[in-house]
């Protein structure tokens, strides 16, 4: 059997993965990354959001003004008690350098700001509200700044963020392996000094280069297309059981786990949060939950494995904020401009899954007129998806009966609703009157934004919970609060600053944070 020996192993070669050998090399450590298919992770696949504030140099050109005060008050208000208060002072305080430092990288942003609420902005703009800043709730706590830092590229432009950290950590001296996958954590009296493996590092270019193709399909694609992911990664593990062969990589110093969260794992997602069906895996099929499972095997403890951040964005089209969400009582429950996290999070729990976006004539006019300009491709698409269940009717009580939802509750949540608009109230969700319109011109619409698993019309989830680390090590502890000597975590296989609230932007900025951190602590280790 195969053996290396080094002194820092990262399982993982995704956004914390690249972090975390990056900042090992840069200690001094030598680095060995194992990857199981061709890396980049969920970070490749996402919209390439950055979270960042205080005052970036992006922001700054912007003319955008931001403290770090601010900045605090604001993800303490979003995350809560996601991590201790220090830690998250911690991130705060770090966030310009964490931006500088990717940037120094060869990671692309630009201080264009977008104009108007929106989910995620057209390629016109790099700057945006990526959270709940705009909301109600937010506003009464700290104003409103824009930091989402979405990396320059067209499109969903995750792979603008990984790709460049993924030259930097080859041209640091870190050694990749790609297509090798581990199957467990070496551990002797007591500490993880290694992992085994299986490789495809030995087997013949055609057999690499098809497992390469098909990772590629499973990837992106397979988000939207499960049958489709499911038959690829039938035959890619058939590759691998064909073709693979053992190897051991040693740790000197430490393993670090950024294998991602457990989206994709049936199983673990049906044990610890079986209320979040019917939405789309965010995250590729190695999203599975194993770096978590191989740590809790060694008595390792886990935080927020029932949270799940379900996405159910109804903009763009900015002006379907200024709707009504309403449950099948006729009853809103949610602030409609907070961040699509918080909205599929109220149907959810509040709802059952179900609900429904009222929207009056004109509303809906002005709302279809906007949404050409203010979407990319993949967008209208969702948008289109979205628009074909519209259900209309002549008055509030005829689109409720249409939909299946109580008249009497609707017609009362409106007039409330209104009421509070012409008489200078305060909304009972907290919406901010930038966002507040009267609903009174029919016919009226109704849109299903309920939780389903239509592709059209996507409620994408993914996982926040994972593995509980030391915060200021990155070390994985035990349940009993004890650390275990050697292994440490980042990313979405640990719990970390958007454990408990997702906002666009936050895991990949934690992912730097806790990689770096985590990278760090490992190279510095004692061998």
């Amino acid at each position: 059997m195969a053996e290396i020996v080094t002194d820092v192993v990262v399982v993982g070669f995704g956004g914390a993965g690249a972090a975390t050998a990056l900042e090992a090399r840069e200690n001094g450590a030598d680095v060995v990354v194992l990857e199981a298919r061709t890396g980049g992770g969920a970070t490749t696949i996402s919209g390439g959001i950055y979270y960042a504030g205080g005052g970036t140099s992006i922001q700054r050109d912007a003319g955008i003004a931001d403290t770090p005060a601010q900045m605090l008050d604001y993800l303490t208000f979003e995350v809560g008690e996601s991590v201790a208060p220090e830690t998250l002072r911690r991130f705060v305080d770090q966030s310009t350098d964490n931006l500088e430092w990717i940037m120094g990288h060869g990671v692309p942003f630009d201080a264009s700001v977008c104009p108007y609420k929106t989910s995620f902005p057209t390629n016109d703009y790099y700057l945006y509200f990526s959270g709940s800043e705009a909301s109600g709730a937010a506003r009464a706590v700290t104003p409103p700044v824009q930091r989402g830092h979405r990396a320059k590229g067209r499109g969903a432009s995750g792979k603008m963020i990984f790709e460049p950290l993924a030259a930097a950590t080859r041209r640091s001296g870190a050694d990749v392996l790609l297509q090798t996958w581990v199957t467990d954590l070496v551990v002797e009296e007591g500490r993880v000094v290694g992992v085994r493996a299986r490789t495809l590092r030995d087997a013949p270019a055609r057999v690499r280069a098809l497992h390469a193709r098909l990772a590629k399909l499973s990837s992106k694609p397979g988000v939207y297309a499960p049958q489709l992911r499911a038959a690829l990664e039938y035959a890619i593990r058939r590759l691998e059981r064909r073709h693979g062969t053992d190897l051991v990589v040693r740790a000197r110093s430490g393993v670090v786990l950024t294998t991602g969260g457990f989206v994709s794992s049936r199983e673990l997602m049906a044990e610890h949060a079986p209320e979040f069906t019917g939405g789309i895996p965010l995250g590729t099929a190695l999203d599975d939950g194993k770096g978590i499972t191989m740590a809790t095997e060694l008595g390792a403890g886990t935080a927020h494995m029932n949270s799940v951040s379900a996405w159910r964005f109804i903009s763009p089209p900015s002006g379907f904020l200024s709707g009504l969400i309403v449950d099948r009582a006729g009853n809103r429950i949610v602030d409609e401009s907070r961040y699509g996290a918080a909205v599929g999070d109220a149907l959810v729990r509040k709802a059952g899954r179900h609900g429904w976006l009222l929207v009056d004539a004109p509303l809906d006019a002005e709302s279809r007129a906007l949404l050409p300009k203010q979407s990319l491709w993949f967008q209208r698409i969702q948008a289109t998806g979205l628009l074909r269940t519209a259900v209309r009717g002549d008055t509030i009580e005829d689109v409720a009966r249409r939909a299946g939802i109580d008249p009497d509750g609707l017609r009362r949540t409106v007039d409330a609703t209104n009421d509070a608009i012409r008489d200078g109230k305060p909304d009972e969700m907290d919406k901010y009157d930038d966002f507040r319109r009267v609903l009174e011109t029919g016919p009226f619409t109704l849109y299903d934004v309920g939780v389903k698993p239509n592709p059209m019309n996507p409620c994408p989830m993914l996982t926040l919970g994972g593995l509980t680390v030391d915060e200021t090590s990155g070390a994985v502890l035990r349940t009993d609060g004890s650390t275990i000597d050697g292994l440490y975590a980042a990313g979405r296989a640990a719990a970390g600053v958007c454990a408990t609230s997702y906002v666009s932007g936050l895991s990949i900025a934690d992912c730097i944070f806790a990689g770096r951190r985590a990278g760090r602590s490992a190279a510095l280790a004692p061998a």
